[in-house]
């Protein structure tokens, strides 16, 4: 069977710009190197009702969806808490995770010439880092073994990439390595001397003509080769896509004064 995927993207810190997201393009880049694609982003800050929400709809989806940021132990951090609301779930210290927090907060006194106490204030509190809905599963997390956590097909990880990215290509291979890719094409012409609304019955007949395809229109005004042109093309099942390729460019070529060409 194939899947879609989705990402959520938490944080205040970049819908404010203080961050740029980082986490879009890689995601795209590892689900097409295992012949999957992105069917859906949403970006959203650090606002619990709405968070709540979001995820409320991410479980009930049946998408896999890899949700990044906001699971750690700081005020500004909610995601653990949202998942939890959403799920209608108590949230509770998960004994796994327990035992890597630990783990991790020994290493770094021992990198420290330092002893381990767990009674300090500071170190009680890191283990709120393994306070997850119940139920949950735990992600590794090869940087600093503190863990993300999965309920059903949903994945949360933290929102530092050099974190996030090799746990969401550990689901990918560990959960999802049997998942079928979706037979994909994609076919385009650059477009010159025309215009999109004049374009458009056109693109409207291939849709109706070739259920399943869908059309795309880039239009640009500057490109620094091409000049002002149209990417025009249509996307979706190999063999039906072909086709719509072909009555595509017959289209174009019916067109007076309408110029395409593949490169």
């Amino acid at each position: 069977m194939s899947r879609e995927f989705g990402l959520i993207i938490i944080g205040d810190e970049i819908l404010s710009g203080r961050r740029q997201d980082r986490h879009m393009a890689r995601v795209i880049e590892l689900l097409g190197a295992r012949g999957h694609a992105l069917a859906w982003v949403r970006y959203l800050g650090d606002e619990r009702v709405r968070l709540t929400a979001a995820l409320r709809e991410a479980f009930a989806s049946g998408d896999v969806v890899f949700s990044c940021g906001g699971i750690g132990a700081t005020p500004d951090d909610h995601t653990r808490q949202c998942a939890a609301a959403a799920l209608g779930r108590p949230l509770v210290l998960h004994p796994g995770a327990l035992a890597l927090i630990e783990e991790r907060m020994r290493d770094v006194a021992a990198e420290q010439g330092q002893a381990y106490l767990p009674d300090r204030p500071d170190n009680v509190h890191r283990l709120n880092m393994g306070v997850f809905p119940e139920g949950a599963e735990l992600i590794p997390n090869p940087y600093n073994k503190i863990p993300g956590f999965s309920v059903g097909d949903v994945h949360f990880v933290p929102g530092f990439p050099v974190m996030a990215h090799p746990m969401i290509e550990w689901l990918l291979d560990q959960r999802y390595a049997g998942l079928v890719p979706r037979a994909h094409l994609e076919r385009s012409v650059y477009v010159r001397g025309s215009m999109e609304a004049t374009l458009t019955p056109l693109m409207e007949a291939l849709e109706a003509g070739h259920p399943g395809v869908k059309v795309f229109s880039l239009p640009s005004v500057d490109h620094p080769q091409r000049g002002r042109h149209i990417e025009l093309g249509v996307k979706g099942e190999p063999v039906a896509t072909q086709a719509a390729f072909l009555a595509l460019q017959a289209g174009l070529a019916a067109l007076p004064g309408v110029e395409f060409s593949t490169e």
